[in-house]
């Protein structure tokens, strides 16, 4: 039997930020990060607050340029350098092929909570949307209400609906049981088994140990900078 395929290749990647408030400082986050991962493989970033984790989620998704380096996405049968490819090309590759759940649901207000969920899948029925907020424990009597009147618990559930919807082969996700309690945590947990099991790739970061432990295949450790020199 043959391997599973690569979806997402990391090769040489440097990152930096400039303090322009501090005299345009030079600030390094990420310095020669390497990481492949295959079809239905998660591999969860591991390390201490602050070092760069998020900003390698972020620059894997193209919100943050590299400085240095390549980040391949399999895309349409072809890997696609998220780090050099223009807007319009980084736009499609999300659309169609790398989900990302961040830790925080950031939506136009006043929208309900199903639509927010359908309208991240167009292809989908509404009822995979309102089937997708139950399995999430978001009743029936919310879906017409928008977010914002929510718990801090229920909107990342929504946030959790609206990523996993779109069937994308990549998914980038940030703390995605951060603000969840024990039961809510493990149908998140499931719900990432399941798309390991379609074949789905998962970048994650899971400061919770043991969900980290259920969900990763392996981990990406990432030391600060200044204590690796």
């Amino acid at each position: 039997m043959s391997a599973p395929p690569q979806m997402l290749r990391v090769e040489g990647l440097d990152k930096q930020f400039t303090l322009h408030l501090r005299g345009g400082l030079h600030l390094p986050v990420l310095h020669a990060v390497e990481l492949a991962v295959h079809a239905g493989e998660c591999v969860a970033l591991a390390g201490p607050s602050g070092a760069g984790k998020s900003t390698l989620l972020r620059s894997l998704y193209g919100n943050y340029r590299a400085d240095a380096g390549r980040i391949l996405v399999r895309h349409d049968g072809e890997m696609v350098d998220i780090a050099r490819a223009p807007p319009r090309t980084v736009v499609q590759v999300r659309a169609k092929t790398l989900g990302y759940v961040s830790q925080f649901l950031r939506v136009v207000p006043r929208v309900p909570a199903l639509d927010i969920v359908a309208e991240a899948a167009p292809d989908r029925s509404r009822e995979a949307a309102a089937a997708l907020l139950h399995r999430l424990n978001i009743p029936a009597r919310l879906h017409a209400l928008p977010p914002a009147t929510f718990s801090g618990g229920e909107q990342q559930r929504v946030n959790l609906a609206r990523g996993f919807i779109g069937g994308h082969p990549i998914l980038l996700l940030d703390e995605p049981t951060a603000s969840l309690d024990a039961a809510n945590r493990d149908i998140v947990i499931a719900m990432i088994a399941d798309a390991k099991a379609r074949g789905v790739a998962i970048v994650g970061i899971f400061h919770d140990a043991e969900v980290r432990g259920r969900v990763a295949d392996r981990l990406l450790h990432i030391a600060p900078l200044q204590d690796a020199a």
